[in-house]
């Protein structure tokens, strides 16, 4: 085991999404995870029923005892719910874990459409999370919110990631998913310049968690020494297993199956 990865989210009661994609996808590439909830949903693969906020001083307890005992190499941050919020998960990150590299998935909406950023909180994540972050990881609806403009196509996406580094940020991977399309395209922009990923469009329902999955899995390999860009390629090899090899759960959108990278013959001589 290698790479300790503090991950500081949402739990996701259908196990799919949120902190148990998290600690799931950290646990299959090698690394250790340790969490931060910031808020309990009630969730399945076919939406979220409802969301218990934590308050927001036992969040930054839960920061501050696990980096000041276990310690982390990388942070992930997902769900961060509202203003009280992103404010004390970044006064707690900029106390005890000054330099880390953060991994910062800016989630507004779950796959079933519930908002999961107030409106007003959007200011906020521009204004104190999203600089702390080596990379953030926003698909295309969340960078058009970050933005305050449509990303139309492909095409459109090079650029619209070079807008998003001009707001002070140090990379970004927009997400291309939401297109249409037999061909997927990400785009990693970063100071020294952009690195495009594509890949054929698996055609499932079965996709529940792949934002946090991904998010979680480049934070594994920053943690374990990884350049960025090799930790974005690891994780959305990773990410692609996962679906191929999705366990078909739900009547909605079913999780991915995080174990992928486990061997059951070697586990079983155990």
């Amino acid at each position: 085991m290698k790479g300790r990865v503090l991950i500081v989210a949402g739990s996701d009661s259908g196990g799919g999404a949120g902190i148990q994609a998290d600690i799931k996808a950290v646990t299959a590439l090698g690394g250790f995870a340790a969490t931060a909830v910031t808020a309990l949903t009630a969730q399945n693969t076919e939406g979220v029923h409802g969301v218990l906020p934590i308050p927001v001083a036992f969040i930054r307890q839960q920061i501050e005892v696990v980096l000041r005992d276990i310690g982390a190499d990388a942070l992930k941050t997902g769900m961060l719910h509202d203003v009280p919020t992103i404010e004390a998960v970044c006064d707690a990150l900029a106390a005890e874990a000054p330099g880390l590299p953060l991994v910062a998935d800016p989630v507004m909406i779950a796959k079933g459409g519930h908002p999961l950023l107030q409106a007003d909180a959007v200011e906020t994540l521009k204004r104190r999370l999203l600089p702390l972050a080596a990379v953030i990881t926003p698909n295309l609806p969340e960078a058009e919110v970050l933005l305050g403009r449509p990303i139309p196509d492909a095409a459109a996406m090079p650029e619209a990631a070079r807008a998003l580094l001009g707001m002070g940020l140090r990379a970004v991977l927009l997400k291309g998913g939401h297109l249409e399309g037999e061909r997927l395209v990400d785009i990693l922009a970063a100071p020294g310049g952009i690195t495009r990923f594509e890949d054929a469009r698996i055609e499932t329902r079965h996709t529940h968690g792949t934002g946090c999955t991904l998010a979680s899995a480049i934070a594994a390999g920053l943690a374990q020494g990884m350049a960025l860009v090799d930790a974005v390629a690891r994780a959305r090899a990773y990410v692609r297993a996962a679906i191929l090899a999705a366990p078909g759960l739900g009547r909605g959108h079913g999780p991915l199956g995080h174990g992928v990278t486990l061997d059951p013959a070697r586990l079983a001589g155990l």
